[in-house]
């Protein structure tokens, strides 16, 4: 029976994209390819962190991780990844291994109507195509899983989709009730274009289900490197629809640059996403 390594698994309002404001079990898998150590840290000063080095913030947390028994225990960080736990391996204690239908079961229970009605499923991460593929199918046939009619993967769009997921998904869902959100990383995350930005990759989810990308920016060069970052993505045939949404962990952090944002989006006429689980719920983990 496959098994999924899980950092959180919880039931709140899908908070960005597509689906903003719709009810949504969000499933968050362990393990990222990406650390996004340097968001909300100033390029070019003794404050960029280099690569290979963990974020400062984050480093501090982990250095006293006995202390953190849960998620909810873990402070919220206003620099660097917010969901820190989900890869960094100092926290991974605090991520059980379930077997799928155990997993499907605790889905099922948290709905409102305890069967999926109108209800939307995340799954996010850390990265959820890096290593748990495999067991997806599994998890969306089983049982538990039937009436789920709307399912997004919250993807940072570097992994390919490996062939049995591919098909499956081709079949079982109708190209608009499967959603990629592909979360790109620009370099104010501590990764440049190169590694980051892979349209082909991309340009595979469009095949299968509905796609867009989004870019979390934060001044005028987090514009200019989205920009570039589209371009390289148009330049290969992605043709999708492009979010921008404010950087910030915290709700003191994430009010700074919300307007400018939103101006920024208005001007290229792209999309702007708010990111509702700061201002409803403090980007507590959980939500």
């Amino acid at each position: 029976m496959a098994k999924i390594k899980v950092s959180e698994l919880f039931y709140s309002l899908q908070g960005e994209g597509r689906y903003i404001g719709v009810p949504s079990i969000f499933l968050r898998t362990f393990g990222c390819n990406f650390t996004c150590r340097n968001w909300g840290r100033p390029a070019g000063t003794d404050q960029w962190v280099p690569d290979g080095e963990d974020n400062p913030e984050v480093a501090e947390v982990a250095k006293n991780v006995d202390q953190y028994k849960t998620y909810e225990s873990l402070p919220l960080v206003k620099t660097g990844c917010d969901s820190y736990a989900s890869w960094h391996p100092k926290f991974k204690h605090l991520s059980p291994v379930y077997d799928v239908h155990e997993l499907a079961d605790k889905m099922v229970d948290m709905l409102p109507h305890k069967r999926w009605v109108n209800e939307h499923l995340v799954i996010t991460g850390g990265e959820p195509l890096l290593g748990w593929q495999k067991a997806y199918k599994e998890l969306l046939t089983s049982l538990p899983m039937q009436g789920l009619k709307e399912l997004t993967f919250e993807t940072n769009g570097t992994k390919k989709l490996q062939p049995e997921l591919k098909e499956y998904l081709r079949r079982k869902f109708y190209y608009d009730r499967v959603t990629f959100s592909v979360s790109a990383k620009l370099p104010c995350s501590g990764h440049p274009l190169d590694e980051a930005i892979q349209p082909q990759i991309v340009k595979e989810y469009a095949e299968i289900g509905y796609t867009y990308l989004k870019f979390v920016v934060a001044n005028e060069q987090d514009l200019k490197d989205a920009e570039e970052a589209v371009e390289r993505y148009r330049n290969a045939g992605v043709n999708v629809p492009v979010y921008l949404m404010g950087i910030g962990g915290t709700e003191e952090s994430y009010s700074l640059n919300q307007r400018a944002v939103a101006q920024m989006a208005l001007d290229k006429g792209w999309r702007y996403s708010d990111r509702l689980q700061v201002p409803l719920f403090k980007n507590e983990w959980g939500t």
